[in-house]
């Protein structure tokens, strides 16, 4: 039984196209609510996840001695682990 692709291609550009509009209804909604929320006296920065200003947001970088430093601790975490998980094997 031949496949006709370009039907199978159609249907799926069609049933995206619904989801899409489905998505786009949704969206709107959220934002409406959004809209309320900010007119209740929320800031609008807040409301859309943006950092406020002369705040940075980010990952703090460690030096090598914190990296060395948490290195150690994490062998020595995992070491006790493993020589309890032996004892109770045992």
């Amino acid at each position: 039984m031949p496949v006709d692709i370009d039907q199978t291609l159609r249907q799926a550009i069609t049933k995206l196209q619904q989801e899409k509009q489905r998505i786009d209804r949704q969206i709107t909604a959220l934002e409406t609510a959004m809209h309320s929320l900010n007119a209740g006296g929320i800031r609008s920065d807040v409301t859309r996840g943006q950092p406020a200003k002369g705040r940075q947001r980010g990952r703090r970088r460690m030096s090598p001695a914190e990296r060395k430093a948490i290195g150690r601790r994490m062998k020595a975490y995992w070491a006790n682990r493993r020589s309890k998980a032996k004892a109770k094997k045992q």
